[in-house]
């Protein structure tokens, strides 16, 4: 069972306090109606897949509710660390390298 860290709470719980949410950092369209039909799909579907790590959105549904990101190995589905909504991304090499 996977340990997910919620910023918000401050408490590390099992993965079934938590709903997965998507790639994080997306940024919406500024004028969704100007985008050609094929922008608007690849908006809303086409995401990276990447084989390593990776910024997710996750949602703590059975506790506070709110959305946070996370960076997760996807070949080990290791969370390297979570943080808050809003917040940059953190640099993956130095979190490896405090470790």
């Amino acid at each position: 069972m996977l340990l997910i860290h919620c910023p918000y709470c401050d408490d590390t719980l099992p993965e079934l306090e938590f709903a997965y949410a998507g790639e994080a950092h997306i940024a919406r369209p500024a004028d969704p109606s100007k985008l050609s039909d094929e922008e608007w799909r690849d908006f809303l579907f086409i995401r990276t897949n990447v084989k390593g790590v990776h910024a997710e959105r996750w949602r703590h549904i059975h506790g506070c509710g709110r959305f946070f990101n996370a960076l997760r190995d996807t070949v080990s589905d290791r969370f390297l660390t979570t943080y808050k909504a809003g917040e940059a991304r953190p640099d993956v090499q130095t979190l490896e390298a405090a470790e």
